[in-house]
C-alpha cells in the first residue's frame, strides 16, 4: 500500500501518542474550578478543533470570563509536564517511523494541538527527528474537517496530495485528510471506540493498531 506514496503525514494525539485520555482529564479539572462538568457531548462536539477554537468554544459555551489567550494558558500549564512524562507512543510507531524513514518516504506531522506541545512531546518521546515539518491547526486559522492543515503540510513536504498518505484516529481528522485529496488510513483509539464504524466507512484503510504494519513493513 505504502509504495505508491511519497509522503505520510500523521495526526498526533491519538495517533501516535495515548493522549486523549489526559485532554478528558484536563476538561474534568478546568471545568471543576467554574463549578461546572464537562456535558456528554463535550468530546464530540470539539472534536477536530485547533487549539483556540476549542478555547474560543469553552469560552462561549461555558460563559467563562477569562480571555482565550488565559484559556490556553491555563491548558498549557496544566497538561504540559504530564504530556511528556505520562504520555506514551502507540504501539508500533517507532518501528513504523525507522521503516518510512529507511524509505525515504517523507513524514509530517498535522495536529490540533498547541505547537510548543506537539514539538516537546515529540522530543520527550525521541521521535521528533523523523518529521520535516509540524503543521498545527492554528498555523492555518481553521480545524479539521477544513483541509487546510494537510494541505499545508503537504505544501511544506512539497508532495503532490495524490502522493500523499494520512493517518487519522477520529472522524473529523479522516474527513479532512479526504477533503485534502489524500488516501485516509483510520487508527483505532479507545477514546473515540464510539465512532469505529463510521470511521470505516469514513477511511480508505483501517487498522486496530499501527501495530499491523510491523508484520508488513518491520520484519
Amino acid at each position: 500500500m505504502l509504495n505508491q506514496y511519497d509522503a505520510v503525514i500523521f495526526d498526533l494525539d491519538g495517533t501516535l501518542i495515548d493522549s486523549m485520555w489526559l485532554w478528558h482529564a484536563i476538561d474534568i479539572e478546568y471545568l471543576n474550578r467554574f463549578g461546572l462538568k464537562p456535558p456528554k457531548d463535550l468530546s464530540s462536539a470539539i472534536e477536530g478543533m485547533s487549539y483556540t477554537e476549542t478555547a474560543i468554544y469553552f469560552k462561549e459555551r461555558f460563559n467563562i470570563s477569562d480571555s482565550v489567550e488565559k484559556i490556553k494558558e491555563d491548558w498549557d500549564n496544566m497538561s504540559h509536564d504530564m504530556y511528556c512524562t505520562q504520555v506514551s507512543l502507540k504501539a508500533g510507531v517507532k518501528c513504523f517511523l525507522d521503516y518510512l524513514k529507511n524509505k525515504k518516504i517523507k513524514m509530517a506531522i498535522a495536529t490540533s494541538n498547541r505547537y510548543s506541545l506537539a514539538i516537546d512531546v515529540l522530543k520527550a518521546k525521541g521521535i521528533s527527528e523523523y518529521f520535516e515539518t509540524i503543521i498545527t491547526s492554528g498555523m492555518v486559522g481553521q480545524g479539521k474537517p477544513n483541509p487546510d492543515v494537510y494541505l499545508e503540510a503537504a505544501k511544506q513536504l512539497n508532495v503532490s496530495t495524490d502522493k500523499c498518505i494520512v493517518f487519522e484516529d477520529v472522524v473529523q481528522g479522516i474527513m479532512a485528510g479526504k477533503n485534502a485529496g489524500m488516501k485516509v488510513v483510520a487508527v483505532y483509539d479507545e477514546a473515540s471506540s464510539e465512532t469505529t464504524e463510521e470511521k470505516k466507512r469514513l477511511a480508505d484503510y483501517y487498522v486496530e493498531s499501527i501495530d499491523e504494519f510491523i508484520e508488513y513493513y518491520c520484519k
